[in-house]
């Protein structure tokens, strides 16, 4: 009987996943004990970036999930509350808008950037379709996060402005790009490796939102750029899994220079008297949008527990 062989998951669901071995991709099924040992929590003990242990003897099978750097959860839906990997072992994760059809989505940055916070995982915000800007939103959508500490990467994936400048930041590394349907990351990623003729959706005109095009996370070689790019599917609610409220704030790095004047040091910046936040934000000091966000998100995480000690995330 041979050793297991190491491989990269590149695409997969509960039956069956595509592993990536010495230049070619095969198809493996996981084996039942990958499931009996999983964490209760989690939904998929197999994520999209895993590196893993098959067997080529008999039946081929996922014998072995190795030890992450990093991963990136969600809660599986409003039904299931158990947290799903949407994908493991990134250098950094760009989020994916765009500046018109459809129009930016401040709630669905901040909930991603949030969990990449978190997680530690090195994040950026890709800017697409600087051509449709007609009212100087680039430029303050820009401000709003480059105060936040986030660098924001304007881009033209259809005249490749923008794009040689990404493609810098992805050349050897991991990455990951999440963004609702038709921003535009399927034609960005065309642009940088045209050999890949992933599928462009259309943009419905009464929604004003993107056909799903991409339905499971999926990594994709960029030979030219000797990089790995993950697309993750346009979900259209993302919700943080693994964090309790108390934690939620230090995930909003631009708030820390107010929280400092709060009345109270364990302010949650939602309804007690003497928060900083809410002077900060009718002073324009503060991006009024960034602070619903948090206002949402926190609405959705569980308190923290009455002998909570902020610990690192896991990985971290």
């Amino acid at each position: 009987m041979s050793d297991p062989v190491e491989g990269r998951v590149v695409r997969g669901d509960a039956k069956a996943y595509q592993v990536w071995i010495g230049g070619e991709i095969r198809t493996f099924v996981p084996r039942g004990k990958l499931f009996d040992d999983r964490d209760a929590g989690v939904k998929n003990p197999i994520a999209v970036g895993d590196r893993v242990r098959v067997s080529l003897d008999g039946e081929p099978g996922i014998e072995e999930v190795l030890a992450r750097k990093n991963w990136l959860p969600r809660v599986a839906s409003s039904h299931d509350p158990r947290a799903q990997i949407l994908l493991a072992n990134v250098d950094q994760l760009f989020v994916f808008g765009s500046l018109a059809k459809p129009t930016f989505s401040s709630n669905r940055a901040d909930r991603i950037l949030a969990a990449c916070a978190y997680y530690e995982i090195p994040a950026a915000l890709i800017l697409n379709k600087i051509d449709l800007d007609k009212d100087g939103a680039l430029r303050d959508i820009s401000r709003t996060y480059e105060e936040a500490g986030i660098e924001v990467l304007p881009l033209c994936a259809l005249d490749r402005r923008g794009v040689e400048a990404i493609a810098a930041r992805l050349r050897g590394k991991t990455s990951a790009l999440y963004g609702g349907s038709g921003v535009g990351k399927s034609t960005m990623l065309n642009a940088l490796e045209p050999g890949l003729a992933l599928k462009v959706g259309k943009i419905s005109k009464f929604w004003d939102q993107g056909k799903h095009t991409t339905t499971n996370s999926q990594m994709h070689r960029l030979e030219a750029l000797d990089a790995w790019v993950i697309d993750t599917p346009g979900i259209r609610v993302f919700r943080l899994a693994g964090i309790n409220q108390a934690e939620l704030r230090d995930c909003f790095p631009e708030f820390a220079r107010y929280a400092a004047h709060c009345k109270f040091s364990t302010c949650s910046h939602d309804h007690e008297p003497g928060c900083a936040l809410f002077e900060a934000v009718e002073k324009g000091e503060l991006a009024p949008t960034r602070y619903a966000s948090y206002v949402e998100v926190l609405d959705e995480l569980h308190p923290p527990p009455p002998d909570d000690t902020p610990e690192p995330p896991p990985g971290g």
